[in-house]
């Protein structure tokens, strides 16, 4: 299940991204500085239709145009590269400029031939950027996005391009996203929902499918479940991510 969360915030995420990328990797990343970046386009304004009259549109009246973030990819979605044939790394240019080293480690053996490596490199850099606007607005939402793998590529994203947010993906790799984990996925521990719904249930089997524990929540906040060492199988849904409690990475 898709968190409301970032859908919500599309918007927000625009103003925050345009102002925080650069031509580097990652803002906090001054090796990155001086790298090519590629320019992103504007949106396009609609003309008048055929089904729409102009004289129904007042001239003194402004036209607002909505900007909205990309939609933030779900786990259907395809990699950020594909399969097949990849361009050797010492034949990975830019058009203009040139890559850093971060930059070339991250793409090696990432950019499909006849691909512009170019836009595999803004890709990633899109994946950092959604993920420092969404660390400073809620952390947990964060960390969930990568354990659900709707902001996914982002543990190869983060180790090329902004390792500074290592931490995010070294809790995520203790995290359950909803669905059903059993045998040795399992990891006793207290685990806390992060941004549930508002029909966020779960439950605990232990051996036998004898249930251990179980729960609903209808009220969107964050709810905490014990995984016991007897547990055998763990099944969420509408609870979006379970994050550790004390697993900062």
């Amino acid at each position: 299940m898709r968190n409301p969360f970032l859908a919500g915030a599309a918007v927000v995420m625009t103003v925050a991204v345009l102002a925080a990328c650069g031509s580097s990797a990652d803002g906090n990343d001054p090796e990155a500085a001086g790298a090519q970046r590629p320019a992103a386009s504007g949106p396009s304004v609609p003309g008048p239709s055929a089904s729409t009259p102009t004289a129904s549109v007042s001239p003194a009246a402004p036209t607002a145009l909505a900007t909205e973030e990309p939609a933030v990819p779900g786990p259907s979605d395809p990699p950020a590269t594909a399969e097949g044939p990849k361009t050797p790394s010492d034949k990975i240019t830019p058009a203009t400029g040139t890559f850093t080293k971060k930059q070339k480690e991250y793409l090696e053996d990432r950019v499909p031939k006849g691909m512009d490596p170019a836009a595999v490199l803004q890709t990633g850099q899109e994946t950092c950027d959604k993920l420092r606007y969404l660390v400073k607005a809620d952390r947990d939402t964060a960390v969930g996005a990568i354990a659900t793998q709707e902001i996914p590529d982002a543990p190869a994203a983060v180790a090329g391009l902004c390792p500074q947010h290592q931490d995010l993906v070294d809790e995520a790799a203790y995290a359950y996203a909803d669905g059903t984990h059993t045998g040795k996925t399992l990891r006793p521990g207290v685990y806390r929902s992060a941004s549930p719904t508002t029909h966020c249930a779960w439950q605990i089997e232990g051996a036998g499918g004898k249930e251990l524990a179980s729960g609903t929540s209808d009220t969107g906040t964050s709810r905490k479940v014990t995984i016991p060492k007897s547990a055998r199988t763990f099944t969420s849904t509408g609870c979006y991510a379970w994050l550790a409690e004390g697993a900062k990475g």
